[in-house]
Order: structure tokens, then sequence, then C-alpha cells
């Protein structure tokens, strides 16, 4: 195909739930079945941008976070003509939206058993019907910002029903029209109540789901429509090769740096240390033997990969993920990112001779620019550390820069599980106490919404329009938007700033040995390795990223 991707396989069941996901793909996939209020999400937005929730022209049909989520993320990921996604270290993207669409799945099977009901008590007493909405609707208008209603708009909806009684006694009891109209106000009840048993019923399926991630349980994303049943198929198609695009992207070696916002995936860079010296011949009238920044990074690699041997039987690093990146520049208001194409590039990957090249010659001035990462996923995927070291030479200056970066736990939004609903009142006899009692997940107003926005599941962008929507932070990627700062964490910061000082220790042994093999004096280098080996072992966090001019 022309972008790259062979897709030749068979059409495949994407599994989730396996050992491969983590804390953080699980509490970010839990969302999708979540049914607190959409403005929550506002909430856990982190400084990589903040999250624009569109009112509704109708209160009945606003979403909920869960609703909103699922369709925000399945447009944004899998839509047509979407933009580049940023990484999401740490995570299964592919795993979350996965959820996304079983939760979407579930929804619609909800939905399709509210319309039929919407159309035998609906759309055959429509009158009615329209009455009622619009007493919720003016339920919902006249609401106080807890939620309860004023006194001014009880007052108002009790005349309604008293004069609204009023009439339906006054009826006569012969004739078609008369009972029809006393049918058209009591039919959408007994439909109420259908409908309230069918989305209890869902209410618990999907409550199951969310607590179930939160506990590791490993809950399954179910999507049969994603698995092509034959070759005309095409939407099915379509789906399952948006999904293989997303772990794609993921993949790749290619990270966008926007300033003070640090590495768009990984986290803002919070300290830095640098050798540079000059290169100096180790003996007088002996020329240094040519070498290229690749060489000194080609045994840096090597050397980082042996991180987790120690002398000692103590623990210490997990292994380390040690990888070629290329970074490139872009604006810290930037609202979107483009991804490298052409000949030197692969299904998202930069290809390893285009990697050295830039490392050898982009080093000054416009392109991008090549580093060596060394990352630790911990926490079950709640703390990404990435150490980034970058070889530079120019004219007889060899610099060697080691940047540490971290990206944060998921916002507490996503790993809270369900609770139940709960009220206190006061005790029948001892009324001056309380008591505890459990309310139904769904009441009567969450059943007329979901009801209400049945029939329009079908039409997206119409229930788009009247219920409003959930618009995504961009340059957009599942992690770094709703991460919180490690450093509020007393053993997360310890295990970013203890990772500093035996890296850059082994950075710095590596490249010396790659000097003196080249005949370059290296003492001086040893020496402000020295000084650098003491100053890193009082690493603090600070925002290296924001320079004060």
């Amino acid at each position: 195909m022309a972008d790259g991707f062979d897709f030749s396989p068979g059409a495949q069941v994407p599994v989730s739930g396996g050992a491969g996901e983590t804390a953080a793909t699980q509490a970010l996939a839990s969302a999708a079945y979540r049914d607190c209020k959409l403005s929550k999400i506002s909430e856990a937005d982190s400084d990589s941008g903040k999250s624009d929730i569109k009112k509704p022209k109708l209160s009945l049909f606003e979403p909920n976070l869960g609703e909103a989520f699922s369709r925000a993320v399945q447009v944004r990921m899998l839509g047509g003509g979407r933009k580049p996604l940023i990484q999401s270290f740490g995570t299964e993207p592919q795993t979350v939206v996965e959820h996304c669409l079983s939760a979407t799945r579930l929804r619609k099977q909800r939905d399709a058993q509210l319309s039929v009901i919407m159309v035998l008590f609906g759309l055959l007493f429509l009158p009615g019907v329209l009455l009622w909405l619009g007493g919720f609707q003016l339920k919902k208008m006249l609401a106080k910002d807890g939620g309860g209603i004023s006194l001014l708009g009880g007052a108002l909806l009790a005349v309604l029903g008293v004069v609204g009684l009023y009439f339906m006694v006054k009826l006569p009891l012969t004739g078609f029209w008369p009972l029809y109209v006393r049918a058209m106000v009591v039919a959408p009840v007994i439909g109420w109540w259908w409908a309230k048993q069918i989305c209890e019923k869902a209410a618990v399926t999907m409550r199951g789901a969310w607590q179930g991630l939160l506990e590791g349980g490993g809950v399954a994303a179910k999507i049969p429509e994603a698995v092509p049943q034959d070759p005309n198929q095409t939407a099915a198609e379509s789906l399952r090769q948006n999904l293989a695009k997303v772990s794609a992207e993921q993949s790749s070696n290619v990270v966008f740096y926007a300033g003070p916002k640090g590495i768009l995936g990984m986290g803002t860079r919070w300290g830095s240390w640098q050798l540079a010296e000059e290169l100096r011949p180790a003996q007088e009238g002996v020329e240094i033997h040519p070498f290229r920044s690749w060489d000194v990074v080609r045994v840096i690699h090597d050397r980082l990969r042996l991180l987790e041997r120690s002398p000692l039987h103590t623990g210490g690093f997990p292994a380390p993920s040690v990888r070629h990146w290329i970074v490139a520049p872009v604006g810290e208001k930037a609202g979107a990112v483009s991804r490298p194409d052409g000949t030197d590039t692969d299904a998202y990957q930069i290809r390893g001779h285009e990697i050295e090249r830039i490392c050898n010659e982009q080093q000054f001035g416009a392109g991008n620019r090549h580093y060596l990462g060394v990352q630790f996923v911990l926490w079950d995927g709640q703390l990404v550390l990435t150490l980034m070291i970058t070889v530079t030479v120019l004219h007889e200056t060899l610099r060697i820069e080691v940047t540490g970066h971290a990206l944060g736990p998921v916002n507490g939004l996503f790993t809270s599980k369900p609770e139940p609903k709960t009220k206190d009142v006061a005790k029948t006899v001892r009324f001056w106490e309380t008591k505890k009692i459990t309310l139904p997940l769904i009441d009567s107003d969450e059943v007329v919404r979901l009801a209400a926005r049945a029939p329009l599941t079908w039409f997206p962008p119409v229930l788009d329009f009247l219920g409003g929507k959930l618009t995504l932070p961009e340059p957009f990627g599942l992690r770094h938007v709703w991460a919180d700062k490690p450093w509020r964490h007393r053993f997360m910061a310890d295990d970013a700033l203890r990772a500093a000082t035996p890296v850059l220790r082994v950075v710095h042994a590596a490249a010396l040995s790659v000097l003196k093999e080249n005949g370059v004096d290296i003492e001086r280098f040893d020496n402000r390795s020295l000084a650098l080996s003491g100053m890193v072992q009082s690493a603090e966090p600070k925002k290296a990223d924001e320079y004060n001019a």
C-alpha cells in the first residue's frame, strides 16, 4: 500500500487483557466505561493541553464521561484523515482504543433496545412523549448547580402537574380522543419503567468492566466488528488497518520536542549534565585517529544494555529499553505534528542508515537531531523515566550531554473505582440520627436521557450537535495529556533521581574508552567526568527547558 503497511496476513481478533497491559493502560481504558459527568475530564488535564468541552444545545442529550471519551478517542485515533499521534510510553494505546470500541458496542446494544421502546411507546404516543421530555428538560434548566431543583422551579413543576391532572380528570370517559389523550400520558411511563430495567442491566455491565480493569482482572475488549468475515466488508477491514496503524505509530522512533513542554510523550526535561572538552592528542606529534560521533554513540549503546547487571545481588535496574531516537523540534503551542516520510522511512520508522547520517552530520543549525535514549517503565507503567544522550563534535570540542525526562502517573480520576450511589437520610424514630441508603444506579433523569439519546446514536454528528462533545488536546497522545508530575510521589521521585547517576557514569566510561582508543588525551575529560559524577549525586528536579532570558 502507499502508506508502507503490509496487511497481507488474514484478519486477526485483537486481544486485550493480556500480560502486556499495565496499570496505566487499564486506568485509561476504564474511562470508556465511566458514568460520571463529562466536566470531570477537565480536572485531569495536564500542562500539555486542555480538553475542550462543547456545551450542549439541549442538556437532555448531554453525554457522560464514558460516552464522550469513547467517541472522542475513536474519532481522533481511527477517524479518516486523522493527524499523527504522540507515542504513549508506558501504555498500550491500541488496547485503550479497543476498550472504547467495546464500550461503544455495549451502548449500541442497549440503545437498540431503547430505540424499540421509543418506537412502541414514543412514536405511537408522540405528543405525550414530547410533553414528558419537555418537563424533564425544564427540570434540568431550573436545576441549581448542585443538581437539585430550586424553590421556584419546584413550585412551577408542581403547578404544571396539578393543571395536567385536572384536565385528565375533566376529560370525558367515552370516545377515541379522550382515551388517546389519557394513553399518551400513561404509555410513556410504562415505557420508562421498561427502559429503566434495560438501563440498569447495562450499567451493571459497564461498572463491572470499569472495576475489573482497575483491579487487573484482565477484562477483554470485544470488538467483532474489527474482524472482516469476507472481502466485501470494507468497514471492518478499514477498522482493522487503522488499529494496526495505532500500534505502528506507537513503535515509531521519531519524537517531538515542544520547548518547555519537553519531549511529547516523555515529559519535561528535569536535569541536564554536559561534558564538553577540547580534543587533544595523547602524544605530541601524533594525530588523533579519525572517528565520528556514531562511533562513540555505538559504544555507549552497547554499555547501556548492560545496566541491569550488578556486582551485588540486590535487585537493581530492570532491563531498560535502549533505543536510537530522532528528535524533531516543534513549537510550544503547536497544534499538530508531522512524521517524516520518503525512502528513508518504513512504517513510521527512520531507517538505520539515516539515523547514522543524522547523528554524524546534523549537529548544528536546522534539521532533526539524534539522541540515544535509555528508558525505564516503572510502577506498572505509571512512571516513565527517559535519559537521553547526544554526542556532538564542533571544531575541536566534543560534547556529551545527558538529559533526564520524567513522565508521572495518570491522573487520579482514571484510577478511581466505581462506588455505589448512596444518600444520607434521617431515621424514622431517631430522627436526629442519619443512615446511609443505597440508591439505584440509574435514576429517572438518567433513564430519560438515555432513552432520548438512543435513536440519535445511529447519527453521531447530529447527537454531537445537540448534546455537545469532547475535543481532545493537541498534539494528542493518550498518555502525556493526562499525566501528573512524578515529584509529588516520594518513591517515584527517588527512582527518577537515582537513575541519573549510574547512567551518567556508564555514558562517560564508554565515551572515555573510545577517546582513549583513538589517541585522545582524556585527562581533562576524566576530570570533568569526576566533577559531574559528584554533581549528579545531589541531583534535584529543575525546569531545565525554561531558560531565564
